[in-house]
């Protein structure tokens, strides 16, 4: 994959990424194949997914699918690639039919897996979490995006679907550049921000960026987690208490970020960048540190050639953005639970697992020691270290409807010299609007 196939793979926001990933691929979602499917009889299982072939979740599914059928040798499997865009456009409508299939990959959010659960389209799956000890091999911090309550929000104590894999943001380095200006892989904020302050003294740029897509925003909600506690997330996230947008949380993040745009350590013109324009700094060479989601990951893989990079913990904060990703949903209406069942159970092997790790993605369950991958060893271990101290803080996003074109707004108004208090009173007004709306 060359530097401008990179570039024109990288869309603007993650669920884009996810949605972008499939395109092409599949027939509409209303015509079902597979001719004859045994329906109920526990001859058939019919799966649904959206991930892009050849994709390391994509080889991953492919080999548990393999793994299904040694297990169930009398057992058709009846294989649908789907886009993303179909079934978050038109799954309220199938599964509420005869077409929908036995187990499929669902999008997590409560306009999502949570809408659909509180209208009854999906299956509690609790008892089952418990009874094949998924719930042991999933973290709490990442299982939030699969628990929902009766009102349909994340962090509830019913499971309506099972992830697989975590993402979060991490920080990439630029290794022959920081060997060359004799500056040291920082550890924490305090050797973080001198390394940020040699490099611009070396007339570098440090901090690649992009003002017009969600990085400069997640660098935002990324600073504010570096003071904030469990309770803050909690109630910033699950609205279980109120937040005060001018406490000294998100006023650390907008008076560091300002700090750093002031001192070079972020240059301004970035404000109208794209996700792409920020990984080309990377991969260029023209910034040395990248700090990013897991998702550009297998993309710097590829495409970085000439120099040595690695990836670590944004050293400046014990939370990070994050969660368990996309899940395996069982509908309501499937007609052979039992087997869709044994092919999440297969998907959560260590077998399987591990796949996800060799290929570059961030396996919930693989022992990190098993992965042979140096560099995808190095991410998953990243990844533990958040997930095992209650580290993911989700998206800064994800909060309100409509909420990610605030954050973007409210970062450019920044980083084009807009003061501190009328940024954060962006910030707060639509989601203090949606939080006053739910009573």
């Amino acid at each position: 994959m060359t530097n401008m196939r990179f570039r024109a793979t990288r869309l603007t926001t993650r669920r884009a990424l996810l949605a972008a990933s499939a395109l092409a691929l599949v027939a509409p979602l209303a015509a079902c194949g597979g001719g004859s499917d045994s329906a109920g009889d526990g001859k058939t299982l019919r799966l649904w997914h959206y991930e892009a072939k050849d994709g390391a979740l994509s080889n991953a599914w492919d080999a548990a699918i393999a793994e299904f059928k040694k297990t169930h040798p009398d057992v058709k499997v009846v294989f649908e690639r789907k886009t993303f865009e179909q079934i978050q456009q038109n799954a309220g409508m199938i599964l509420n039919s005869d077409k929908a299939p036995d187990v499929m990959e669902y999008n997590k959010g409560n306009a999502t897996t949570g809408l659909l659960a509180k209208q009854g389209l999906l299956t509690d799956l609790t008892s089952v979490v418990k009874e094949r000890g998924w719930d042991q091999k999933i973290s709490e911090s990442a299982s939030v995006t699969a628990r929902y309550d009766a009102k349909g929000e994340m962090g509830g104590d019913q499971w309506y679907g099972v992830p697989n894999y975590g993402e979060f943001v991490l920080a990439y380095y630029n290794d022959d550049l920081f060997k060359k200006h004799h500056i040291a892989k920082p550890t924490d904020l305090k050797s973080f921000e001198a390394a940020l302050a040699k490099f611009k003294a070396a007339g570098i740029t440090p901090l690649a960026n992009a003002g017009n897509d969600h990085p400069a925003a997640h660098w935002l909600y990324l600073l504010a987690l570096a003071k904030a506690s469990d309770s803050w997330v909690d109630n910033y996230q699950l609205y279980k208490g109120k937040i005060d947008f001018h406490g000294p949380e998100m006023t650390y993040a907008v008076n560091t970020y300002k700090d750093w745009l002031d001192k070079g350590y972020f240059d301004k013109k970035d404000v109208g960048l794209k996700g792409a324009d920020m990984t080309e700094q990377f991969v260029s060479q023209k910034r040395p540190i990248m700090v990013g989601g897991n998702w550009w990951f297998g993309g710097l893989t590829t495409d970085i050639t000439d120099f040595t990079w690695s990836s670590a913990p944004y050293p400046g904060s014990k939370k990070t953005l994050g969660s368990g990703g996309n899940h395996w949903v069982i509908p309501t209406k499937a007609k052979n639970k039992k087997l869709a069942e044994d092919f999440i159970d297969i998907t959560m092997s260590d077998k399987i697992q591990k796949l996800i790790g060799e290929e570059g993605n961030v396996p919930l369950a693989a022992k990190t020691d098993s992965i042979t991958n140096p560099k995808s060893r190095e991410l998953i271990t990243a990844f533990d270290t958040y997930q095992n101290n209650s580290g993911l803080a989700f998206y800064p996003d994800w909060p309100a409807p409509g909420y990610y074109d605030t954050w973007m707004a409210a970062t450019q108004n920044l980083m084009n010299g807009g003061k501190a208090d009328s940024v954060l009173n962006e910030l707060a007004a639509p989601y203090e609007k949606y939080v006053a709306s739910r009573h």
